[in-house]
């Protein structure tokens, strides 16, 4: 639900701006707001964890998601709506590392692929379904149900954690000795510099092509200060003695590589969920719901193969640099075959596409999991989870902004190539627009608003052209960027399938 809500509220935007009486562009903080209180506290839940106690904290940030959710759905204006979204951000952004380093402590080593199997479809598939699902409500009923529909899973939520979920005795162990030795003292500094530099950069990223990235004195302002605060972050934690992010984790080499792998992962998965509704809509006259449809495939083929991967990490019948290494293959693949996509294009490749991009996924996420803890010390499993949480969200921030800016920026690029072929000289050009005017003269039209129609439609499918090559062009480079974790993968130490090192600490 938490993963659900980064992407659900996208296609109400309009209707929330309608209802609320307000423009489009002020809406969008709706959406900017969360994501930026997300990004402040997900580096920060290891530590609130043992400040609060880990049962204790992740039903708090259940139930502020929950109480938040419904606030959402009942703000009465959009300054409200605000309000209540940055905190459902920060009541979200303690869930996912939480429920990872449960996870992680919870089974045993040689259970973990099998849990991460089923956490993974839940990764992959709420992102996927948030755009069309919340068209569908947004048609069906209210762009307030899709802040309503948080509620009643949240109480269920709530009722089972609170029967079922209990902290192992040695992270409660770890947690009273910290305190009976004074060091869970509160690191202001460390929090302030975080969600500082945090806030800012997520900011930047989220409203930067909007405001034309630099060309903003608030954008530049904020990308200064991000940089600024984030430097100071690292120096400060790097020498605090208990920091509220435990950057030293990143010396071990395999905690490290998962971190980018989750980086990668983000990127590419955000970046092409968010793309391909777009082009689908924009260019192919698909619904929402249509459009959703599409992304499915992808989701089923990860939950089909799950199992197996779980079987082949848990068995060692796979070494995981291998299964890694094999995933970014895929997923570049599957980019280079969408980049291979024309107007003509229909739904049954997009929906190939996509199922062969979940192939590639699917041997991804359990075997990354497994990584990350493959070396770590079990105190250290909820300060893990903090960080690759926090990859994984920052890789989807990043290819969200990267793709929204590189479409745009190739759109206009293509536009300027394609209008120079469509010039008054060309004889090709001519003879189009004399064909066309043909065509709308043999349907009823003058002669005039016959080449005025013409001329027009020509220019629509130039722009449409333009549009899809660089949409194109983004696929080719999330194909470089996923075949970036391919020789990382071969680097990475290898380790038992149990879970344990191969080798000493």
């Amino acid at each position: 639900m938490e993963l659900l809500d980064t992407s659900i509220a996208n296609v109400s935007l309009p209707h929330i701006a309608g209802g609320l009486g307000r423009s489009f562009d002020e809406t969008t903080w709706v959406l900017t707001s969360y994501l930026v209180a997300n990004a402040v506290v997900l580096p920060m839940s290891a530590w609130l964890s043992r400040v609060l106690g880990r049962k204790r904290y992740y039903m708090i940030s259940v139930a502020l998601f929950t109480a938040t959710s419904f606030l959402c759905g009942i703000a009465p204006s959009l300054n409200f709506l605000v309000i209540f979204r940055v905190l459902q951000g920060i009541g979200g952004g303690g869930l996912a590392p939480v429920e990872q380093a449960i996870l992680v402590d919870t089974f045993p080593a040689n259970k973990r692929a099998a849990a991460f199997a089923l956490y993974s479809v839940a990764i992959v598939t709420a992102p996927a379904i948030g755009p069309p699902l919340g068209g569908w409500i947004t048609d069906s009923f209210s762009w307030r149900w899709v802040f309503f529909i948080n509620v009643p899973i949240g109480l269920i939520s709530l009722f089972l954690s609170s029967r079922l979920v209990s902290d192992p005795p040695a992270f409660k162990a770890e947690v009273a000795e910290a305190k009976r030795l004074g060091k869970l003292r509160v690191d202001y500094i460390g929090i302030l510099l975080i969600a500082l530099g945090f806030a800012f950069l997520e900011f930047v990223l989220d409203r930067g092509q909007i405001d034309d990235w630099f060309g903003s004195s608030l954008i530049s302002t904020m990308f200064v200060a991000a940089i600024v605060c984030l430097v100071l972050a690292v120096w400060w934690e790097l020498r605090a003695p208990d920091p509220v992010v435990e950057l030293g984790l990143l010396r071990e080499r395999n905690f490290a590589f998962a971190n980018i792998f989750y980086f990668l992962f983000g990127f590419v998965l955000f970046g092409s969920t968010t793309m391909i509704p777009e082009i689908l809509q924009s260019l192919y006259g698909y619904t929402a719901t249509d459009a959703g449809l599409v992304l499915g495939p992808g989701a089923a083929v990860i939950t089909v193969l799950a199992p197996l991967v779980a079987i082949l990490t848990q068995k060692g019948k796979v070494s995981p640099r291998w299964l890694i290494a094999f995933s970014f293959f895929v997923v570049s693949l599957s980019m280079f075959y969408y980049s291979g996509f024309t107007l003509q294009t229909n739904y049954t490749h997009y929906a190939l596409a996509r199922a062969l991009q979940g192939f590639g996924y699917a041997f991804l996420f359990v075997p990354v999991s497994v990584l990350a803890y493959s070396y770590l010390p079990p105190g250290k499993n909820n300060k893990g989870s903090s960080l690759t949480n926090l990859a994984r969200n920052w890789g989807g921030s990043f290819g969200v902004a990267f793709i929204t800016t590189v479409h745009e920026r190739r759109t206009d690029l293509h536009t300027d190539r394609l209008a120079q072929s469509a010039d008054l000289g060309s004889p090709l050009f001519h003879s189009r627009i004399d064909a066309l005017t043909k065509t709308f003269e043999h349907l009823g039209y003058s002669h005039f608003d016959a080449a005025q129609h013409a001329q027009g439609l020509l220019y629509n499918q130039l722009n449409q052209q333009a549009s899809l090559i660089g949409f194109m062009d983004c696929f080719r480079m999330m194909a470089i960027v996923a075949l970036i974790g391919i020789p990382l993968a071969l680097a990475t130490k290898s380790f038992r399938p149990g879970g344990e090192a191969s080798g000493g600490h």
